[in-house]
């Protein structure tokens, strides 16, 4: 075989088999998935009964739950740190306010001797002043599926999708396709049926 040949067949030889290697990679669904029992759902911003919670994001906890009861494959808890998997949600808002009125010199309850939106390095206010906050993100619904880390705090999402009105009732697009995806890598197992036995005369 002339050199020149050689070469070629050991440059083309390798890439075949990372072409084979990529054919026969694992499915992009964590094994995870497929283990998991609990499942916990929160915000992104905040866990359901967080008073500062946007009530759109409240809504998606409360609608991604029920979609989950549904599907049987996991179990709710109520205690975040149980949890073999943690679903994040965030309802898209190209932008939204709020705003208020507040006269003399009293910070509202609960504000920490602050009005709402002024510097924490200020001092206190005082006189009549009209206080904003805003948030500006994303359009799109956010579906994101966790872990928790030793120390409680979330890890980078094993799964990511976004999509317009993906966690609007009563379908949750955005649950539908997790659903599909951990289905199709991992098939719930049917439930075993007794077996018939036949007794002796």
């Amino acid at each position: 075989m002339k050199p020149h040949k050689a070469v070629a067949l050991l440059l083309v030889f390798p890439a075949a088999l990372l072409l084979h290697a990529k054919d026969k990679k694992q499915p992009g669904v964590p094994a995870v998935f497929g283990q998991a029992r609990y499942i916990y759902v929160e915000a992104v911003d905040g866990q359901e009964f967080d008073r500062n919670l946007y009530p759109e994001d409240r809504m998606a906890i409360a609608d991604v739950r029920d979609a989950l009861e549904k599907w049987k494959r996991y179990t709710l808890t109520t205690e975040r740190e149980q949890a073999d998997l943690v679903i994040v949600v965030r309802k898209g808002r190209e932008a939204s306010a709020e705003a208020g009125v507040s006269a003399g010199g009293v910070p509202p309850a609960g504000t920490g001797g602050q009005f709402p939106g002024q510097p924490r390095t200020g001092g206190p206010a005082s006189g009549v002043g009209v206080q904003a906050g805003g948030e500006v993100g994303p359009p799109d619904d956010l579906f994101e599926v966790c872990q928790i880390n030793a120390n409680g705090k979330r890890g980078s999402p094993l799964w990511e999708r976004s999509m317009p009105n993906g966690l609007t009732a009563p379908r949750v697009a955005l649950l539908q396709q997790f659903k599909e995806a951990v289905e199709k890598a991992y098939p719930s197992q049917p439930a075993s049926q007794p077996t018939n036995q036949t007794s002796k005369p």
